[in-house]
Formats: structure tokens, sequence, C-alpha cells
């Protein structure tokens, strides 16, 4: 793959580049300037929380696997199988090694180490903020770079929950009590117990009611206008509603779910679109997300438009139609239309346009059309439910004559299951809300494949099964290696 990320060495200095396991948290061998130095300027504040979103792009995580790669083959949203494999199920072989396929294993290990790692760098962006900070920046600037700090540290806490955490949180009783993982609040490599599922979810809303708070005086904070004045995309005030209330939603806690989905939807300036010419990704309603530099070409191995697709995330144009309940060639939702994908019709396949037509090079983490989505769900008036689901497909483009109904919590469900495979494809999403809600059984779209819980729960990487905290070390806080460390070691982006 090209290189992707466009560094320039401030960008990841101190807290993002890292010369040993020693001093990997004081020294940038780019710059060679000292944590202690970087953090005396406001501008090593912001190059730090900006090197923080460029690694977010990088391929094992938010630039591939945790978007449209490794969670969309999970889902079975493509029909091209990588080398190696005929099997689409072998993608589930996540504790067996393998030299060729889809190599699950081997990139659960990379999303884990890459997660943590950045998390670490949240955290010491949050140490010298709470060091020096209030001494350097103004009130504004202080609180805009710790809400986001905090933020961002519970959205990476939260996708390594629903990845290593239980199945259907909020209807399985036993699920809060699941030790799963780590939640790292320090800057340091000491090695940090797993918590229960439910002690999780409560860090993660604590860190988000506090970034709220630092980032509150930016309520009025009107996204559409003026690219919301350089807030747009970035972990701001809106984003952190919309992330309360993924969260909210995820832990049952339905009330709280639907204050936070209302508040972006009435206040964040963003309306639900109706159109996707030249604009598939649909960068307008998109909430939180991370610009790739060079976009299009960094993805061009993936996505490219050609005679041939073979090597490309392409599907056969009768699983799109499967996917979108379409017939023929074309649909009245805007989502399967030529706007969306392109159709190869001589090889009956199809490729997604989204990250090939996308001028703004974001790669959407939360878009709008969820917070419909969530409301939907939690809304105790199930008319009120149907409303929710029905606006975002009726600006698809689908007829009010086609409205879904709502009336028993198996038809929402339902229902919502059939929006989150057609908005978030290509996004990663879709696979989280299947194990998010306990469905199993044989996938609509994918007759081939039958999913069971055990294919929703991630095993802990080797490393840290043998070398990270135990009940049984207790005493040590976990055994002497380097190698342990929940996964933390030092950053070394590509440049």
């Amino acid at each position: 793959m090209k290189n992707r990320l466009y560094i320039i060495s401030t960008i990841l200095a101190g807290a993002l580049t890292f010369s040993s396991c020693t001093d990997w948290l004081d020294v940038s061998p780019k710059t060679n300037i000292p944590a202690e130095e970087l953090f005396e300027t406001e501008n090593g504040y912001m190059s730090s929380l900006a090197g923080i979103y460029i690694s977010m792009t990088d391929e094992n995580i938010y630039g591939k696997n945790l978007t449209f790669g490794l969670m969309e083959q999970l889902a079975q949203m493509y029909d091209k199988l990588p080398d190696g494999t005929n099997d689409r199920t072998n993608v589930y072989l996540y504790t067996q090694s393998t030299s060729g396929g889809y190599n699950t294993k081997s990139l659960l290990e990379t999303v884990w180490q890459s997660q943590y790692n950045l998390i670490a760098n949240t955290n010491n962006l949050l140490k010298w903020l709470d060091t020096k900070g209030e001494f350097v920046l103004d009130e504004n600037t202080f609180n805009m770079i710790r809400g986001e700090a905090l933020a961002l540290r519970a959205y990476l806490h939260f996708d390594l929950l629903r990845g290593w955490g239980p199945m259907n949180y909020a209807g399985n009783p036993a699920a809060k009590a699941t030790r799963c993982i780590p939640y790292r609040t320090v800057a340091d490599k000491s090695k940090m117990p797993r918590l229960a599922a439910e002690e999780i979810v409560g860090k993660i809303i604590n860190d988000l009611l506090q970034a709220k708070e630092h980032l509150s005086y930016e309520a009025s904070l009107n996204l559409s206008e003026y690219e919301g004045q350089g807030r747009r995309y970035r972990m701001n005030y809106h984003a952190v509603n919309a992330l309360l209330a993924r969260v909210y939603n995820y832990a049952g806690m339905k009330s709280e779910a639907t204050a936070h989905a209302q508040m972006v939807i009435d206040h964040c300036g963003l309306s639900l679109e109706s159109g996707n010419d030249n604009d598939p990704i649909l960068s307008k309603e998109t909430i939180f997300g991370v610009n790739m530099f060079e976009l299009k070409d960094n993805l061009s191995d993936y996505f490219a438009i050609g005679d041939k697709m073979t090597t490309k995330y392409y599907i056969n144009i009768s699983t799109l139609n499967s996917i979108f309940e379409s017939i023929g060639n074309e649909s009245e939702d805007m989502r399967a239309k030529g706007t969306a994908f392109f159709r190869n019709n001589e090889l009956q396949n199809a490729i997604s346009l989204k990250y090939i037509e996308n001028d703004n090079e974001i790669i959407p983490l939360i878009r709008l059309p969820e917070m419909y989505y969530i409301a939907c769900e939690a809304a105790e008036d199930r008319d009120e439910a149907a409303k929710y689901i029905n606006q975002v497909r009726n600006k698809r483009g689908i007829s009010k004559a086609k409205d879904v109904s709502c009336d028993t919590d198996e038809l929402r469900t339902a229902a919502l299951n059939k929006e989150y495979r057609k908005e978030f494809y290509g996004e990663g999403q879709y696979f989280w809300f299947l194990k998010t809600h306990g469905v199993t059984g044989v996938l609509a779209h994918c007759s081939d494949v039958t999913l069971t819980e055990e294919n929703f729960i991630f095993p802990l990487p080797d490393a840290e099964l043998e070398y990270g905290w135990t009940e049984e070390n207790t005493e040590n806080g976990g055994k002497d290696d380097e190698r342990a460390d929940n996964g933390v070691e030092e950053i070394t982006p590509r440049g």
C-alpha cells in the first residue's frame, strides 16, 4: 500500500513517535524535541492532537480494518474473497494463524495493538495538559484539546469493547459482568487488569460527559456553516453527543440514548440528504470522521473502477440487490443507484463509489442517520419509532407507500437490521449492529454463512494472554516483560 500519512515532522512529535521502549513518551526521533519543550507552546499541543487524528487513518484501524476492510468482511458485505481461500467462513478463524486468506488472527492483534497505542498517546496528551496546559493555553483552547482527547480515548475504548466485549450487552444479564478489556487512563507501560464490561461502559460515559462539559462552549456550533468553523469532522460538541447516544444505546439506556440523539438531530446544523451525486459517502451528513491525505490513491488497491475488478472489494449484482432489496440494475433507493455503485454488467459485479468519489477525503465514523436509527430503537412510542426510521428511508428515495412498521420489537429490530446494512455499507457498522442485538443465523444476503455467538467474540491476543495482567500475579502487577502492557508499545507511523 502507498504511503498514506502525510506527516510534517512536528505533527507526531513528542507524543507520537518514539525511539525506544525506555523513552517512548519523551523524545521524537524526527525532531529530537523533548516533550518538556514541545508542550511549552500551543502549537505543541495542537500538533500532538492532530497527530492522533492522522494516526487514526492507519490501515490497521480506521483507514481499513475497522471501517471498509475487516469489519465488512466479517459481515460478508463483499463477494471478493482474498487470495488463498475459497471458504467465506475462514474469516472467523480468530485463533488460527494462516499464511494466506483473511489472516484474521493477525489483523485482530494489530487492531488491539494500534488502538492501545493511540490510547497511550491521548493519555500522554492529557498528562501534559494537566501538568502545564493551563499555563500555556487560553481557556477555550485548553477545553477544546482536553475535551477532544477525552472523547477520543472513549471512542477508541468503545470499539475495543465492541470487539472484545460480550454479545448483546443490553439483553443478556450475564454480559455486564464479563471481563473483557483494560481501560487505560495513565500514560505509562504498567499492566492493567481487564475490567467487567459494565465498568468499561461507565468509564466511557464518564470520559464523554467530561468531554461534553469541556466543549460546552461550542454547543451552538452549526456544522453546516463554513465547514463548522474548522470544527467539522473533529470530535466536536455534537460528535460527543452522538457518541454518547451510540454508547447509551449499546448499554440499553434508552432515555439517555434518545435525549442525546435528539440533541444532535436538533442542534448540529446538518440534515438528511436526498441525493448523493458526487458525494456517495454523504460527507454532508458526517458528524465525526477522519481525513486521509490522497484517499483515492491510497485506497486504489481496494476501490478503483476498471474493466476488471476482480482484485477490488466488489460484490455481485445479485448480492447488491439482496442487500438493498432491489430488482434489476436500478432502485428507487439512492444508496443502490449508479450514484452509489459502479456496476460492471459484463462481469455482473459492482463496487462502492464511497472511496472513489470522495473529494473531502473523509472516512466517516459517525453519520447523522445513525441518530435517527438510535431514536427509533430507543423510542417508547412505536409510531414515533417508525417515524424516525421512515424519515431516513423517505430521504433516500423510498416512497411513503413502503413505510415500515415498528408495531412490535421484532419488527423494529428487523427494520433497523435492513437499514444498517444499507446505510452503512462499506463503513464497518453493520457487524456491530448484529453483535449488539444478538442477531445470529443465516445472513439474508449471504446464505453460505450462518453466524453464531462465537463469531462475534474476539479472543485476546496471544501476547496479552501470555504477558498481560492476570488474577494470579496481582502482587507485582504482571510479569516483568515488556511485551505485556496491554498492547502498549511505541508507535512507529509510516511517513
